[in-house]
């Protein structure tokens, strides 16, 4: 489940105030991949092992949470309990003036997942929050969404998808895949293993 680790305080410490993209019925999630480990880079996959964010990894969480400050007011940020998404998250926390407040099958994931954006959503809606996962999980919140469609290709660390979600279970894929805010310093060539296909 993901842990809430940050929570907005008044909003001359924030990015802005209530988003006014979002109506009162749905609540705006940011679900964004950590960033690169050396693991990732070397397509080795790290389960739930508690592997660091590679430097590549740092300076990706840096440029999201750059990206972030500059868009409307984050509410909260939740995180897997993890380092490599911890980290990630902390960093798109203080970025954004929001302070510090075993193996499972697929079915599994994906129920613990949507459960818990449920739940979130039912905590914020009309509000903006981030949560930083994992590949797996995201790509479960994607066939939630997008039941009848396949996620395409791998999810990038540091990639944002935004889904909306309202109180009545309906969940809408607003973007996918976005790594746009890595173009501007070069991650897209010297992270994914050099070539944007590493996990």
């Amino acid at each position: 489940m993901f842990e809430l680790i940050w929570d907005s305080v008044p909003s001359q410490y924030g990015n802005g105030g209530l988003i006014e993209t979002v109506g009162p019925r749905y609540a705006e999630i940011v679900v964004i991949r950590h960033g690169e480990t050396k693991w990732n880079a070397d397509r080795r996959i790290q389960g739930q092992l508690d592997v660091d964010l590679s430097d590549i990894g740092r300076k990706q969480a840096f440029a999201v949470a750059d990206q972030l400050s500059r868009e409307p007011k984050i509410s909260a940020v939740y995180s897997s309990d993890l380092k490599r998404a911890l980290d990630t998250a902390e960093i798109i926390a203080k970025s954004c003036g929001v302070l510090e407040g075993g193996g499972e099958s697929f079915n599994q994931l994906y129920n613990r997942c949507t459960s818990a954006l449920q739940s979130i959503t039912k905590k914020h809606r009309g509000e903006r929050v981030v949560v930083v996962s994992h590949g797996a999980a995201i790509e479960a919140l994607h066939k939630r969404a997008s039941p009848s469609g396949n996620c395409k290709g791998k999810v990038l660390n540091a990639s944002v998808n935004v889904f909306h979600l309202s109180d009545e279970d309906e969940w809408i894929i607003k973007s996918w895949g976005d790594v746009s805010h890595l173009n501007q310093t070069g991650f897209l060539e010297s992270g994914f293993g050099g070539d944007r296909k590493s996990g």
